[in-house]
C-alpha cells in the first residue's frame, strides 16, 4: 500500500496538459478547415456547441463522481466499475481500452500529415509516392521505445515540451494575416451557415476533437490527489479547448476563402507567421502529444481491469496487473496497448475504426453522465461530492451522447452496441458471482418505487378499478412442500400481482431475526430457478391468527391494495385446516377474496385440465374461478392445458345455465371452448362431492367454490371429502366480479 502511495506523483498539470494537447489535436489542425467551407462558421459553431453538450456535462460529472470518493488507478473505468459493478463496468472498460489504444494509431496516422511537404517534395523530385508507413510505423515504434523504457515520468515532461510547441505555434496562427482578409469585409453577420443536410457529417469529422477532455483522467492512479486534479485539470481544459475552437474558427473563416478551406488541408499554414514551419510542427506536437496521452492512459485501464480480474483468465490478468518494481508502470499493459497501436499504424487507414472509437467514447461519456443523474435520482446519503454538477445537465449529457451515436452513424452505433451487449453476455458468463443490481441502481429503483407508491395511492383512490388479484398468501410449510408458492406465482405471472409471506413460528428476537435473514435468502435464491414473479419476506409471529393480522394490513407489492389472500393446507394432514376456518371472519373483516388450496402428495399435472365446478350456491364464486382460471391457464406451465366448467343445477334450469355460460364466456372473450362446458343435472341420491370425484379425479387443478356459511356450520367437514382429486383451490368471493 505504501509503495503505491510513493508511485503517486502527478499534480494537476499532466490531467490538464494531456487533456488540451488532444483537444487541440490532430482534427483542429487538419478538419476544421474543411468543416468552415462545408457548412461555414455558424455551421461550425453549432457542432461546438453541441459537441460540448456532451462534453460539458461529461466533464461535471468526472469532477462530481472524482469528488464523492477517490479514484483509484484506470479513471473512467475505475469511476464506472463502482458505480454500475464490475461486470457492467468491465464491459464499458474494455470498450474504453481499445478505443484509447487504436487512439494512439489514429494519432500517430495523423503525426504523418505534419510530413506532407517531405511526401510532396519526394513525389516531385523523385516521382515516388511513398506510403505513410515510412514516418508513422518507425515513430510509433520509437514511441514504444521510450514510454516503455521510461513510462509516464518520461511522456509527462515531454508533454510539457510539446504542448509548448502547440501554443506557440497557435499565437503565430492568431497572429498571421492573408490578402484575402485585406481585401474583404466580413464579420460576425455575414457570415454563413451552408450546407445543412452535410450538418452531421462534418459533426461526425468534427466530433473526435471533442473526445480529448477526459484524456487526462486515466492518469488517476498516479495522482497524488485525484479529488482536485481530475477536476480542475478536466473542467479546465474543456472550456478553455472550447474557447480557443471558436476563435480558430473565426479565424479560418475571417481569412481564407471557401475555397483555400476546401482544398488545402493544411490552411492553417498559409494563414500563420512562418506557417509552413509553426502549422507542421504545431500538428506534430498536437499529433504526438495526443498519441503520448492516449499510450500514459490505455495501459493503466488495462491494468485496471486485470486487477479487477475482468479477463477470462488469471494468468493473464496477473500478468496484465503486475507493474515495475521501481515506479509502479504498468509495464506489461503498455507492451500490449503499443501491439495493439502498432498493429492499426501498419494498416494505415482506419477512418472507419476511428468513427467505432467515437462511437465507444460516447458510450463511457454517456455512462458518466448517467451515474452523476443516477447518483443524484438516488438521493444516497453516502453521495457526498464536494463538487456538484446538476440533474439535469447530466441527464441532457446522457440524452445527447446517445442521440449523437446515432446520428453520427447509426450502423455503427448499432454495431458498438451489439458488440458491448454480446461482451456483457460472455463476462456475465465466466464471473456470474458478480451478478446483481449495484447499489446506483437499487438506489434509483427505491425512489422511483417510493414515487410511483405514492402517486398510485393518490390517483387509485379517484376512481374506480377494474378487478385484478393482488394476492398474499401466508404459510409455514415453504420448505416442506412448494405448491402454494407455485400457484401464487402463476397468479402473478402475467395479470395479478402476489406477496408470498413465509411464517415462523415464535415472538421476534434476536434470534427469530436471524432465523428469518437465513430462510428468506434460501427462499429467494430457491425462487431464482422458477422463473419467479411473486415478492417473497417473512413474517415473525407467536399465532396465526396474529400472523394473519399483520399481512392483512401489508401494501401491495404493485402499490394496489391486497384484495386476496390464500391459505394452504396439507390432505394428508389437515392440521392446519382448523386454523385456516379460526380466521377466516378475521380476513373476511377486511373484505378479502378468501382461497384455500388443499395440497396433494401428487405433483401438479399442469399438461392436464383445470376444471370449475359451479353449484347453485355459487353465485357469487362462479365469475372469480373463471378469472382465476383464466389467469392460470396464462402461465407457460399450463399452456397446454384447457379449462372445463361443470356446472350443478335443477333439470328445469339448464337451458338457461347453458345459455348464460356460452354468452358469458363469448362476451368476456375468454379462452373456454363450447363443448369443454357441461352442464349436469343435480341429483338427489348423489351428492355434489360424489360427482366432482369422479370426474375430476385427473385434473390438473380443480377450482370448487364455498360460501362463508358453509364453513361457519360444516368447519372442516366444507372442504374434506375430495379423497380422488389432486390438487384442489377452494373459492370464496367477497363480492361477484365483473366478466367484460
Amino acid at each position: 500500500m505504501q509503495e503505491a502511495v510513493n508511485n503517486r506523483k502527478f499534480g494537476t498539470a499532466p490531467v490538464f496538459f494531456t487533456a488540451i494537447s488532444t483537444i487541440l489535436g490532430a482534427i483542429l489542425f487538419l478538419r476544421f478547415g474543411y468543416a468552415v467551407g462545408s457548412v461555414g462558421f455558424w455551421g461550425v459553431i453549432l457542432i461546438i456547441l453541441l459537441g460540448h453538450m456532451v462534453t460539458i456535462p461529461t466533464a461535471f460529472a468526472i469532477s462530481e463522481l472524482a469528488t464523492n470518493k477517490r479514484v483509484e488507478g484506470g479513471g473512467e473505468y475505475f469511476i464506472i466499475s463502482r458505480s454500475f459493478g464490475l461486470n457492467i463496468g468491465a464491459t464499458i472498460g474494455l470498450a474504453l481500452f481499445f478505443s484509447q489504444a487504436i487512439s494512439v494509431a489514429f494519432y500517430v496516422i495523423a503525426f504523418t500529415e505534419a510530413f506532407e511537404p517531405l511526401f510532396n517534395w519526394v513525389q516531385s523530385a523523385y516521382n515516388l509516392s511513398l506510403p505513410r508507413q515510412v514516418v508513422s510505423v518507425p515513430a510509433m515504434l520509437l514511441l514504444s521505445v521510450l514510454i516503455l523504457k521510461k513510462g509516464a515520468n518520461l511522456g509527462v515532461k515531454a508533454l510539457y515540451f510539446v504542448v509548448a510547441i502547440l501554443f506557440i505555434s497557435l499565437v503565430l496562427f492568431f497572429s498571421g494575416d492573408t490578402a484575402y482578409a485585406l481585401a474583404t469585409e466580413s464579420g460576425l453577420f455575414n457570415f454563413e451557415f451552408r450546407n445543412s443536410a452535410d450538418f452531421y457529417v462534418i459533426f461526425a469529422i468534427i466530433f473526435p476533437a471533442f473526445t480529448g477532455m477526459t484524456a487526462g483522467v486515466g492518469l488517476s492512479g498516479d495522482l497524488k490527489n485525484p479529488a482536485k486534479s481530475i477536476p480542475w485539470g478536466t473542467t479546465a481544459a474543456t472550456f478553455i479547448g472550447m474557447i480557443i475552437y471558436v476563435f480558430v474558427v473565426y479565424k479560418l473563416a475571417r481569412f481564407a476563402s471557401v475555397e483555400d478551406l476546401l482544398g488545402n488541408q493544411l490552411i492553417m499554414s498559409k494563414i500563420a507567421i512562418g506557417g509552413a514551419i509553426a502549422i507542421p510542427l504545431g500538428l506534430a506536437a498536437s499529433t504526438i502529444s495526443s498519441a503520448l496521452g492516449s499510450v500514459m492512459v490505455a495501459p493503466r485501464t488495462l491494468q485496471a481491469l486485470s486487477v479487477d480480474r475482468s479477463l477470462p483468465s488469471k494468468g493473464l490478468n496477473r500478468w496484465l496487473a503486475k507493474g515495475r518494481q521501481k515506479d509502479g508502470e504498468p509495464i506489461n499493459a503498455s507492451l500490449v496497448t503499443c501491439l495493439i497501436a502498432i498493429f492499426f499504424v501498419i494498416l494505415g487507414d482506419i477512418n472507419a475504426v476511428a468513427e467505432v472509437i467515437s462511437m465507444f467514447f460516447m458510450v463511457t461519456y454517456g455512462s458518466l453522465c448517467l451515474i452523476s443523474f443516477l447518483n443524484h435520482f438516488g438521493s444516497s446519503p453516502s453521495y457526498r461530492p464536494s463538487f456538484k454538477s446538476k440533474w439535469y445537465l447530466s441527464l441532457l449529457g446522457f440524452i445527447v451522447s446517445a442521440l449523437v451515436m446515432f446520428k453520427i452513424n447509426t450502423i455503427y452505433a448499432i454495431l458498438a452496441i451489439t458488440l458491448m451487449v454480446l461482451m456483457y453476455l460472455y463476462i456475465n458468463s465466466y464471473h456470474k458471482n458478480r451478478n446483481g443490481l449495484a447499489s446506483i441502481f437499487l438506489n434509483s429503483l427505491y425512489q422511483l418505487n417510493r414515487n410511483v407508491q405514492v402517486f398510485l395511492q393518490k390517483s387509485g383512490k379517484k376512481r374506480v378499478q377494474e378487478w385484478r388479484p393482488s394476492a398474499i398468501c401466508i404459510s409455514k410449510d415453504s420448505f416442506e412442500r412448494d405448491t402454494a408458492f407455485r400457484l401464487l406465482n402463476w397468479i402473478a405471472y402475467k395479470y395479478g400481482f402476489g406477496t408470498y409471506l413465509h411464517r415462523i413460528e415464535g415472538y421476534y428476537s434476536k434470534a427469530t431475526h436471524e432465523q428469518a435473514k437465513k430462510e428468506l435468502d434460501l427462499l429467494v435464491s430457491r425462487s431464482e430457478n422458477v422463473g419467479n414473479h411473486v415478492f417473497v419476506d417473512t413474517i415473525i409471529s407467536p399465532s396465526y391468527t396474529s400472523a394473519i393480522a399483520q399481512a392483512i394490513q401489508l401494501p401491495g407489492v404493485a402499490g394496489m391494495e391486497n384484495n386476496m389472500v390464500i391459505f394452504e393446507y396439507d390432505k394428508e394432514n389437515t392440521e392446519n385446516l382448523d386454523d385456516i376456518i379460526e380466521n377466516y371472519a378475521l380476513a373476511n373483516a377486511g373484505n378479502f377474496d378468501f382461497c384455500v388450496l388443499a395440497s396433494s402428495k401428487k405433483r401438479f399435472k399442469v399438461k392436464s385440465d383445470i376444471h370449475i365446478w359451479i353449484k347453485p350456491s355459487d353465485a357469487d364464486n362462479a365469475n372469480l374461478m373463471i378469472l382465476l382460471s383464466f389467469i392460470i391457464a396464462g402461465h407457460p406451465d399450463w399452456k397446454k392445458a384447457d379449462i372445463k366448467i361443470f356446472n350443478i343445477c335443477k333439470a328445469e334450469q339448464a337451458e338457461e345455465t347453458r345459455a348464460s355460460l356460452d354468452e358469458m364466456i363469448a362476451s368476456g372473450r375468454l379462452p373456454i371452448r363450447s363443448s369443454n362446458v357441461e352442464v349436469l343435472i343435480a341429483q338427489e341420491d348423489v351428492s355434489p362431492k360424489v360427482m366432482i370425484n369422479e370426474r375430476s379425479e385427473h385434473a390438473g387443478l380443480t377450482l370448487i367454490g364455498f360460501r362463508g356459511d358453509m364453513v361457519k356450520h360444516e368447519g372442516a367437514a366444507a372442504f374434506l371429502g375430495y379423497e380422488k382429486l389432486g390438487h384442489v383451490l377452494f373459492v370464496n368471493a367477497n363480492s361477484k366480479k365483473e366478466i367484460g
